[in-house]
């Protein structure tokens, strides 16, 4: 028996005794967890003067290769995760679901900070906004780093997955985070984290670890502090009512299990490759951890002359399903995470056939393979029928296992109205070939749901499943579901972020983003920018280069050698009937091409490559005759791993008259310094 460790103020505490944890398959008590004598303020002000200030020292981009060290450290672990896992009743493959959910989560974050984040410690958000009519009044969004701690409350249903999705965009934020895993499963979260603390991977204070109740922790919440939760609704609301929450508005965000429905199309016959899906998805949700995921199919809402056939179908592949030890290779669902999950979905199933009644399976009797089907937490597969498709039990009463409740549908707006009577879920699928059918569904039951998955033949080939939360979709629902949102790529990040609108001159704002704002200094001294290495270049170093008059043989030549003859560049007649133009005009791309002959400096230098454009608006047209003028200004620097880093360069073209002919930002590659040491470090 081991007495688990929580993680606090740099050092591994170990309580005395504890609450007693057992394993979900045979029953033997595998841990005690106990938060006895941890002094919770300190905790959370550990988080926030230690973990804070060293995260906050680094740019996005080295948090994010804090992200995939970790996720490294625990994909090259994972084996170990997945014999522990066994524990709590998880089969190899719904441990490869939770562990590689988890390590995925981090190395996806790392990834996308990479490609989506500057290598800076803000990010800045959208356009700068014009306050004034001079523009020397503006205001622009920036992010930046909350200086509190993220609390996490998890289930127990994904001990890594849980908490290592909650990590990830934390970290990248530059938030410390306190795991407080749920008891049941706490001994492989807290083996997760142990593994990365042990390896030394992130900076002091970074991340804790509260094995055992939370206390008076909640007690201790700041304004700048956050809680993401993940558990039922009831609980949700309990602690989102705390007083630390409401008055000091700590942010709090819920991922609640939710009654999420399936809806099968009218289009799907009997044995039609449509209504296999439906079936097999159906069965997937209700056997992957055994029905427990907050993600899980709980309504199965099909047409009405389809109820029966949907019920036998899926009761016949029910039956096929083999229950048990999860070391035997022959299982196919191991057991609920404990007894006390067991009896709460026995209690939970009773509510149910107030409202529908049991067609497959017996919550009180299950058949095992390798274990004793007392002393492990196993139950059999139980499928309902509701033949009242408006009782309230299927669309008010989560049995949080492996149980669905077949309800019949007259028409799809009927089809929408029983999905909405979730009352807010995390998820929800239509399996249909029928567009329309589709379109109608997914408009309706939108508004209730965080997460819609269309399953038709074409998606069957490569979709991930309906209870499969992906990093770069939100993960949340409203209503019922918690009203929060976790996941969702940056938007997870931004969470932890503060939004500040900064109103400022150009010259102060390019100060505080270090982006150069339209109307700022520009620098037009010295040797050409492109000449220049990351390491020489500055925000604001400009070239301001032309007139070229550009001619009516310029434009003709354009049309005829790239094959652009539409007739506002060639037709002097029809183009004089455009009501935006008045006559032939230039070619956007050949104002953008010869843009490039005038700004670029063609000898061998730090420019490596331009790799593309930006947010490219032609404004005014510019016709044959017109003089064009570019200036291209420094006006973000990103320094990247090995030897380059991206420079965006703000674009404008004018006329003769001074007026603003395109903008658009040029995106290039330059070397750190120049000249190279040797060949290579201008290839690597």
């Amino acid at each position: 028996m081991v007495v688990l460790r929580s993680y606090v103020g740099g050092s591994w505490f170990a309580p005395s005794d504890g609450r007693p944890v057992h394993d979900a398959v045979t029953g033997d008590e595998i841990a005690r967890v106990s938060s006895d004598g941890i002094d919770m303020a300190a905790v959370l002000d550990y988080a926030r003067t230690v973990g804070g200030p060293g995260l906050r020292e680094l740019t996005f981009h080295e948090r994010a290769a804090l992200a995939k060290a970790a996720g490294t450290l625990l994909r090259e672990n994972r084996d170990e995760l997945y014999a522990l896992s066994l524990c709590t009743g998880a089969t190899a493959a719904d441990a490869r679901f939770d562990v590689d959910g988890g390590f995925g989560a981090l190395l996806a974050y790392a990834s996308r900070t990479k490609r989506e984040l500057p290598n800076d410690r803000i990010v800045v958000e959208g356009p700068v906004e014009p306050l004034g009519r001079g523009g020397c009044f503006v205001g622009q969004h920036i992010l930046t780093s909350k200086p509190g701690a993220a609390v996490q409350v998890n289930a127990f249903n994904f001990p890594v997955w849980g908490p290592l999705e909650k990590l990830a965009p934390a970290l990248i934020a530059g938030v410390p985070t306190i795991v407080k895993p749920a008891t049941p499963t706490a001994y492989l979260t807290a083996r997760v984290i142990e593994l990365i603390v042990e390896a030394g991977l992130l900076p002091e204070g970074a991340l804790q670890l509260v094995c055992g109740s939370a206390g008076d922790l909640f007690d201790h919440l700041e304004e700048q502090d956050s809680v993401s939760f993940t558990g039922s609704a009831a609980t949700a609301a309990r602690l989102r009512s705390h007083p630390s929450i409401v008055g000091r508005a700590v942010a709090f965000t819920a991922e609640a299990d939710s009654l999420n429905c399936s809806v099968l199309g009218p289009d799907a016959e009997p044995g039609s490759a449509g209504f296999e899906r439906y079936v097999e998805q159906l069965v997937t949700e209700m056997t992957v951890k055994a029905g427990q995921k907050c993600t899980a199919i709980r309504r199965a809402l099909v047409p009405a002359g389809l109820v029966d056939a949907v019920v036998e179908s899926v009761s016949a592949r029910l039956a096929e399903v083999t229950v048990g030890n999860p070391a035997d290779p022959s299982v196919q669902m191991g057991a609920l995470a404990g007894l006390e999950q067991r009896e709460e979905l026995r209690r939970a199933v009773k509510a149910l056939t107030a409202g529908a009644r049991i067609v497959f399976g017996d919550p009180d009797q299950v058949e095992v393979v390798d274990a004793d089907a007392e002393r492990g937490a196993f139950v059999s597969p139980i499928l309902l029928r509701a033949d009242d498709p408006s009782a309230d039990e299927p669309h008010a009463v989560e049995a949080f296992g492996p149980v669905s409740t077949v309800i019949g549908y007259r028409d799809p707006a009927d089809a929408v109205a029983l999905a909405a009577r979730g009352r807010g879920s995390l998820v929800g699928s239509v399996v249909t070939d029928d567009a329309d059918f589709a379109r109608s569904v997914i408009l309706g039951a939108a508004p209730w749901h965080g997460r819609l998955l269309v399953l038709d033949e074409q998606a069957a080939a490569e979709s991930t499943g309906h209870g499969s939360p992906l990093p770069a979709l939100v993960h949340g629902g409203p209503g019922r579901a918690g009203g929060g949102e976790e996941l969702g790529g940056m938007r997870a990040v931004f969470h932890h972020l503060q939004r500040t609108a900064v109103q400022a001159g150009p010259r102060m704002l390019t100060a505080v983003t270090g982006r150069w704002t339209p109307g700022a200094e520009r620098d037009t001294d010295g040797p050409h920018p492109f000449t220049k290495s990351l390491a020489e270049l500055r925000i604001g170093d400009t070239v301001v280069a032309g007139p070229r008059t550009v001619t009516l043989e310029d434009v003709q030549h354009f049309a005829e050698f790239t094959g652009d003859t539409f007739y506002a560049h060639t037709d002097e007649v029809a183009a004089s009937r455009n009501p935006f133009f008045g006559g032939r005009v230039a070619h956007g791309y050949l104002i953008v091409a010869f843009a490039a002959g005038l700004f670029v400096q063609p000898d061998f230098g730090p420019v490596l490559a331009n790799y593309g454009i930006d947010n490219l608006r032609f404004v005014t047209p510019l016709k044959p005759g017109d003089a064009m003028t570019v200036a291209l200004t420094c006006k973000q620097i990103s320094p990247r791993d090995g030897e380059y880093g991206e420079v965006r360069w703000d674009t404008t073209i004018t006329n003769q008259d001074g007026k603003t002919v395109a903008t658009y930002d040029v995106l290039t590659m330059v070397a750190k310094t120049w000249p190279p040491n040797s060949p290579e470090d201008v290839q690597s």
